[in-house]
């Protein structure tokens, strides 16, 4: 059991929250009971989400995906009502890290996808691309582009969106979980051989077409399981406490 108060400073400074300015508030995003003794991690705060945690007595909810988003209505009706209602309503805390839980160098979404697909990360691509998320490195030899998709599909469960470029083979890869669709031509003219993320735009195929990259869409929610995971592991050995991955299927 631990103080909700220590958990929430632990975690932000863990992944040094102050370091990014993100498009929603990062850390405690709904208040609940004081103790925390059982975690429910997940991707996205939906409301299956917190019925999940509701059946399992979870006094918090740790996701990558939460609430209060930069544009969104302000007012707590419908779908929004409903959320906040449950989690109020059953003392729930909801924590959520978005862009920290995508970088951070041990626990990230991007530094976790690579060790599932087999890539040496090397770093960022470039400081100045989407504040260096978007990582680079290299397989340990090289692949057929068919045998990188059936990689990422045996590693996430989901066969990718494969949009064909000119190479024969793979080697040098760069990636970004989530809707990092619109790097992919930057990194493309810095000589990557593929480009990996979750979400596709209509101009990915041209991009493909004309620099020659492969590009390949495995999903936002598949790509972006791993880096929740490894934290809640972390969480459970360091404060002793339970902590439960829910799977919330998303096609997206």
């Amino acid at each position: 059991m631990v103080d909700l108060d220590v958990l929430c400073r632990y975690l932000d400074d863990l992944l040094d929250v102050a370091a990014f300015s993100d498009y929603a508030p990062n850390g405690l995003q709904v208040e609940g009971r004081r103790e925390v003794s059982i975690i429910a991690a997940g991707v996205t705060a939906s409301e299956a989400m917190i019925q999940a945690a509701i059946a399992m007595r979870a006094d918090a909810i740790l996701v990558h995906h939460g609430y209060f988003w930069r544009g969104e209505h302000p007012c707590v009706t419908g779908m929004k009502k409903r959320r906040l209602e449950l989690l109020l309503g059953n003392g729930i805390s909801l924590l959520s890290y978005h862009l920290p839980l995508d970088a951070h160098p041990r626990y990230g979404n991007n530094v976790m996808l690579a060790g599932r697909l087999g890539i040496e990360v090397h770093g960022p691509l470039a400081p100045d691309l989407a504040n260096g998320l978007v990582l680079h490195g290299r397989l340990a030899g090289p692949l057929s582009p068919e045998m990188f998709a059936r990689r990422i599909e045996t590693s996430l469960g989901r066969a990718p969106l494969h949009l064909m470029g000119a190479s024969s083979s793979i080697e040098r890869v760069a990636w970004c979980s989530g809707a990092a669709q619109s790097y992919f031509e930057a990194a493309a003219m810095r000589g990557v051989d593929a480009y990996l993320t979750g979400e596709v735009s209509e101009q990915a195929a041209h991009v493909a077409a004309e620099t020659g990259a492969h590009f390949f869409a495995a999903g936002h929610h598949a790509t972006e399981r791993y880096g929740v995971q490894a934290l809640a592991s972390h969480l459970q050995a360091h404060f002793s406490l339970t902590c439960h991955y829910v799977e919330i299927d998303n096609p997206v």
